[in-house]
């Protein structure tokens, strides 16, 4: 063994069978195989895990009590780690004060470049910030919208107050409805539309003279005597200038049907205050300049000829190139992260990294090319090799045809998904893979085919004007009953043209996204689908004893950690620290659960099942129905305990999916359905598209991957460029008159992937 190797003996995370192996240093190593099969559980599971683990190992236990918690993967050993840079597929929950310019560090740059020579200035660099009291809007703190009371939804005039006119709950029922019904100003008994304009003001906004309102309470007869309020005023001083998100859900949906979002009008929705807003360079504020796409921007930085600005403007320029070079320079830095793709999100913390000065690190990164077009992804190759070329080891889980083709080795897993992968079936260089008999190496030497017979339309769904972010005010029809396929560039317009106005122009389409189906630890493949309740039933009946001993939210929890699995302890002075509970070993169970058995398993091990496993176990019907839908749309790898929150984007999409297989007469938009997946699965996919069109439904897909847009029966492609240059139709057709188009990146593509 050498140092030049990372030397990996005997992994078992998840279905990793016993593997050995030695990945080279300085190298591009892909890792590939079908979904399933075991790379995620190799490099981010065992290698990833375990230099973050080892890594953390040498802070102070104060420190290594504030990070996150590693586990120690379940492999022999490992090594000739290096610190690892770990870059995975993950969309942005962040809040709307987050954008692009606080991602890739871009937001404090330009501050102080505008506190250096903005005129006039505004003073230190946080007063050009909305996010700190120096620089924000009094008016709407910094978020630049501001919540306004829709008054008249809060009366309805046909009514009188004791016939419930007051049309919301918390002052129409209760002791609150007492300060209108008793008011002696007004007739409770008096349609609303019959009062006068003084009885008007005095149920919406009070009258200047005090009247007290005696309330009675029922529980104890005391008689309070309190101020009258009107309807308005109390509305606003007990929600609006309040945070309404610590209101339990169903006060919260009541007073957000009173309200509405709108843009505030002191600082036109830009968070700054107007010492902020009059300061400029060249022209320009800070908002101004954040709101340009960066490729935009770039050319303004250039003509900042001020010498105090020459390091910052050049540092800003430097890190924005990178954004371009990487394929995202359609994007704005005043972008909110919370409407970034996953693929977004990840090639902007690509970004910070690329300026990086360390070397010898292991970079690991998780399908870099999701949501790209064939064209951007030669962009996130050349990225790819750079890292590689300045002394890093890159590894990258992939499917993308592009990546596989520029590594130096690559390590496939397979050969299938689930219990039938976790093993290593071929380690080597490209030509190797192509003369290798796995799934991948069959699939490099295969030509994409083309639908020949797409299925012929006469009458479509249109969108008209269709003007959201970067749309030209486009005009286009989409076919009924066909699968068609939404191409283009990142940032082309696909998803405004397709998510934004069509669901807008046409409501009753259902979209099935990669948006979490649960977020807890409890939510899984067996109580999403609902046969968990089943599989509680058969226990019991099997055991004589409640169904409520198989579950770890009732009486089958561990009585030590009450199902956790772990227990946490409040160290008084310093964080708290979670382990592992000592009673149950993490297995959430109490021993007395565990004991009950149906045909030789207990109930954790039932959930250990696969679900192709646990078809075959259980002979009951409505369990087999829904498990048959999950293998179906090709998950028959995962368990049926394992929590959703862990489930790649393209797992839960086709989760969805699953639930809708037998449905007809619907339209269906679906975004990146092939995302995560191998060719292989795309055939899968491709299966269930055709089946939901042929039972008499509409598909439209947002898509980048060519084996799938290969098979649509209509294309219409976006573009020609992202952001301001895109948003407009460069094609509308069959998949093989797209191939004769030399205007269109994806035709161009498209043709040499069948040639």
């Amino acid at each position: 063994m050498t140092d030049d190797k990372i030397e990996i003996i005997k992994a078992n995370e998840n279905n990793l069978k016993d593997i050995s192996l030695s990945i080279p240093k300085n190298k591009l190593v892909v890792f590939a195989g079908v979904s399933g099969s075991g790379k995620s559980s190799l490099v981010f599971d065992t290698i990833a895990t375990e230099s973050s683990r080892e890594w953390q190992n040498s802070y102070s236990l104060y420190l290594r009590n504030k990070m996150p918690h590693y586990q120690r993967p379940d492999v022999e050993s490992i090594k000739n780690l290096t610190p690892a840079i770990v870059v995975k597929q993950q969309a942005s929950s962040g809040s709307s004060r987050s954008t692009v310019g606080t991602i890739v560090d871009v937001a404090p740059l330009l501050r102080l470049l505008y506190s250096r020579v903005g005129q006039p200035s505004a003073g230190g660099s946080m007063s050009y910030s909305p996010n700190h009291p120096a620089g924000m809007c009094p008016t709407c703190t910094g978020l630049g919208k501001i919540q306004e009371l829709d008054e008249d939804s809060l009366f309805d005039v046909n009514k009188s107050i004791n016939e419930g006119a007051i049309l919301f709950e918390p002052f129409s029922s209760g002791w609150q409805s007492y300060l209108y019904s008793t008011n002696p100003q007004l007739d409770p008994n008096k349609k609303l539309k019959d009062f006068s304009e003084k009885e008007w003001q005095i149920l919406k906004y009070g009258d200047n003279q005090e009247v007290k309102i005696e309330i009675r309470s029922n529980k104890t007869g005391r008689v309070d005597r309190v101020d009258y309020e009107g309807v308005i005023p109390r509305f606003k001083r007990l929600y609006l200038k309040r945070d309404i998100s610590k209101l339990s859900k169903k006060s919260r949906t009541q007073v957000l049907s009173h309200v509405t979002t709108v843009p505030c009008s002191a600082c036109a929705g830009t968070g700054l205050n107007p010492r902020a807003l009059a300061s400029k360079i060249n022209g320009l504020n800070i908002v101004d300049m954040t709101a340009l796409s960066v490729d935009e921007l770039l050319p303004y930085l250039d003509k900042i000829d001020d010498p105090r600005a020459k390091s910052l403007s050049r540092q800003i320029a430097n890190t924005i190139q990178h954004m371009i070079d990487i394929g995202v320079g359609y994007l704005s830095l005043d972008r909110k992260t919370n409407t970034l793709s996953g693929g977004e999100m990840q090639r902007l913390k690509i970004v910070r990294n690329l300026g990086s000065s360390l070397n010898n690190v292991t970079y690991i990164l998780d399908e870099p090319t999701t949501g790209l077009h064939p064209a951007d992804i030669d962009k996130i190759g050349k990225m790819l090799l750079n890292l590689r070329d300045a002394h890093n080891n890159v590894l990258v889980v992939e499917h993308s045809r592009q990546i596989i083709n520029l590594a130096d080795e690559v390590v496939e897993m397979g050969p299938q998904a689930g219990s039938a992968g976790g093993q290593i079936v071929y380690q080597g260089d490209l030509t190797g893979l192509k003369k290798a008999d796995t799934l991948t190496g069959h699939d490099l030497v295969q030509k994409i085919e083309l639908n020949k017979e797409p299925r012929k339309w006469s009458d479509s769904f249109h969108i008209r004007d269709a003007h959201c972010h970067n749309l030209k005010h486009v005009d286009v029809d989409i076919p009924k009953n066909v699968l068609t396929a939404v191409t283009g560039v990142a940032g082309s317009g696909k998803s405004s043209l397709i998510r934004y106005d069509f669901i807008k122009q046409h409501p009753e389409a259902i979209v099935i996204d990669q948006k979490p189906i649960g977020t807890s630890i409890r939510s899984t493949p067996a109580t999403y689908t609902g046969v968990m309740d089943e599989i509680r039933k058969i226990f019991g009946k099997a055991n004589n004893v409640a169904p409520s001993w198989f579950s770890f939210n009732s009486k089958g929890a561990c009585p030590i950690c009450k199902g956790r699995g772990v227990i946490k302890y409040d160290m008084a002075f310093a964080d708290a620290v979670e382990v592992i509970c000592e009673e149950c070993q993490g297995h959430r169970y109490s021993q007395k659960a565990l004991s009950y058995k149906y045909q030789g398993k207990n109930i954790e091990e039932v959930m250990n099942f696969t679900i192709s496993d646990a078809i075959n176990f259980f002979d009951n019907q409505k369990i087999t129905n829904a498990l048959q839908k999950l293998i179906d749309v090709g998950l028959g790898y995962l368990t049926l305990g394992q929590p959703t929150s862990t489930l790649s984007g393209g797992e839960i999409q086709r989760i969805k999916i699953a639930a809708e297989l037998n449905k007809k007469g619907n339209i269906y938009v679906m975004d990146e359905p092939a995302a995560g997946l191998h060719s292989e699965n795309i055939k899968t996919l491709n299966k269930l598209l055709q089946k939901l069109v042929n039972n008499g439904n509409t598909v439209i897909i947002i898509e980048h991957r060519l084996e799938l847009i290969s098979k649509a029966d209509w294309i219409i492609d976006i573009g020609p460029e992202g952001g301001s240059k895109g948003g407009k139709v460069c094609f509308t057709g069959t998949p093989q008159e797209l191939c004769h188009d030399t205007n269109s990146k994806t035709g161009i593509y498209l043709k040499r992937a069948t040639e």
